[in-house]
């Protein structure tokens, strides 16, 4: 999804956030063997290529996965390409400037696949499938990510700038939200889980660890320390405390014990309707990890370029 947001989205939240700017429309993708027949490397390359990155800093999974999320408004590389004397994209935008991680990582896989296979994989489906295998490569388990996405010859700023709720949002408007994007409150839930790894910014979450009376006073005052009341915005907190490299489930396991690092992530377990998905996926890991995988292949057919429509880019960061 080439993640359209509100200024106040930060980080990992960019699951809620790609999620709910999606068209429901589902263009075609082919399987998982596209290209097999006209780069047969092409799933090696990246899987070899994510795994290294994340071995050299296991916090560039959670980036890898988060960039597949912010680009997923139709998931079509928009979020790759950089700025020209002509053209202003996503990079800058609130929700990724300072935040959205793994370019190079990108970079470094198209450079390869281009080396063998010259104009055949496109960078849309480089970052889909690299967010299936950073997840596998914390302990997630895998899917299949259907393939034929084609990259973007534009992007939008404004787009990157709006559409997108917060991580102030309230359970209500959490399930209003997805509901209206096609996907189950269960689901919702499921998707959330891509908390479980990676870091966020005191920004968002200042006013909850402060502010907010549904939250483990200990783990209130030790991220304190982390994001003081001023100042310090970029500061970064693990949005599970617990484990926070490893694809598990104790983001879950934390919302029960009201240690959620965002306001959203704790509305998931705040007396609600979702309280019982959460507790079943605090103590079930497997089922966390089924049904997270289900998710994001779901959310993986939503609204990409294909057949004739967009390019395949030489260079992620660049139109032909």
């Amino acid at each position: 999804m080439a993640p359209k947001y509100s200024n106040g989205i930060r980080f990992l939240f960019c699951l809620v956030s790609f999620v709910v700017i999606f068209g429901t429309a589902s263009a075609q993708l082919s399987s998982e063997n596209f290209y097999a027949t006209t780069c047969g490397s092409a799933l090696s390359t990246i899987k070899s290529a994510v795994n290294s990155a994340v071995s050299k800093e296991r916090r560039m999974g959670a980036s890898l996965l988060r960039l597949h999320f912010h680009d997923c408004f139709g998931c079509d590389a928009s979020i790759l390409l950089d700025d020209t004397s002509s053209f202003t994209g996503e990079k800058i935008a609130g929700p990724n400037s300072n935040s959205v991680r793994g370019f190079e990582v990108i970079d470094t896989i198209k450079s390869q696949l281009e080396s063998s296979c010259p104009g055949v994989v496109s960078c849309a489906d480089i970052v889909a499938v690299a967010a299936r295998d950073s997840v596998v490569a914390l302990g997630g388990s895998s899917w299949s990510v259907n393939l034929g996405r084609r990259d973007s010859t534009t992007a939008s700023l404004t787009a990157a700038n709006s559409n997108i709720p917060g991580p102030t949002l309230d359970l209500s408007a959490l399930i209003t939200a997805f509901s209206n994007k096609g996907f189950t409150a269960k689901e919702m839930v499921a998707l959330s889980g891509s908390h479980t790894i990676g870091q966020a910014r005191c920004t968002t979450f200042r006013t909850r660890i402060y502010n907010e009376t549904n939250i483990d006073s200990t783990f209130a005052t030790s991220t304190r320390s982390r994001c003081p009341s001023t100042g310090g915005d970029n500061n970064l907190s693990p949005l599970d405390v617990t484990s926070p490299n490893a694809f598990d489930n104790a983001y879950f396991k934390n919302l029960v014990s009201k240690k959620g690092l965002l306001h959203s992530d704790q509305q998931l377990f705040s007396g609600g309707s979702t309280d019982s998905q959460v507790n079943a996926y605090s103590t079930n890991l497997q089922t966390f990890k089924t049904d997270f995988a289900n998710a994001m292949v779901k959310m993986g057919k939503l609204s990409p370029l294909t057949g004739s429509n967009g390019q395949i880019r030489t260079n992620c960061r660049k139109t032909n």
